[in-house]
């Protein structure tokens, strides 16, 4: 089969959510909740975890991060400011198909996202410049992104490859035709 009829059957096979609009909607700012979402995926409301995945889902299908950085949750009358530490979404799984520059990666989130890496869902890692502790992310949707587990991000490495464009060592991985570097120059 063709890379590109490959691609395309793997993408096919993704759940179709619809999810809400909500780059269309533009009410006011109604304020700011007492609502977080830490760096380890959990929602948090007036200092209390929300136990509910159906309620965590239809809060996330909501979701808008916006060109002032900040996160909204937006509906067509409201729009209220939350707090986010990190990522808003956790990438918990990661399916593989295929090998080297044929490679597909596909992942889901905390809340059933299911993206395939690739042109429209972007790896990207940010080196803490203290710590120097990566930190790898997915594009889920309209500038939200998941932050990639630690285990996950383990087995990435174990797929990376080193690639050399303009006399300059990468190190990363392939997905859907796109490489994606995971560290600094070699």
């Amino acid at each position: 089969m063709p890379k590109d009829d490959a691609i395309a059957a793997i993408a096919a096979q993704l759940p179709k959510g619809k999810a809400p609009p909500v780059e269309l909607w533009d009410p006011d700012y109604s304020g700011e909740l007492d609502m977080r979402i830490a760096r380890d995926g959990s929602w948090h409301y007036l200092g209390s975890p929300i136990k509910r995945p159906a309620m965590v889902k239809m809060f996330a299908s909501i979701l808008r991060h916006d060109p002032d950085d900040r996160y909204y949750l937006v509906t067509p009358v409201e729009k209220y400011s939350i707090v986010v530490e990190d990522a808003p979404f956790q990438a918990v799984a990661m399916a593989v198909h295929g090998t080297g520059r044929d490679q597909v990666l596909t992942f889901r989130t905390n809340v059933d996202d299911e993206v395939m890496a690739g042109p429209e869902h972007a790896i990207r890692v940010e080196i803490d410049p203290e710590t120097e502790e990566p930190s790898p992310y997915i594009h889920i949707r309209a500038g939200l992104e998941a932050l990639i587990s630690r285990a996950i991000f383990y087995d990435l490495i174990d797929l990376g490859v080193e690639e050399t464009s303009n006399d300059e060592v990468r190190f990363g991985i392939w997905s859907a035709g796109v490489f994606f570097q995971v560290g600094p120059p070699l």
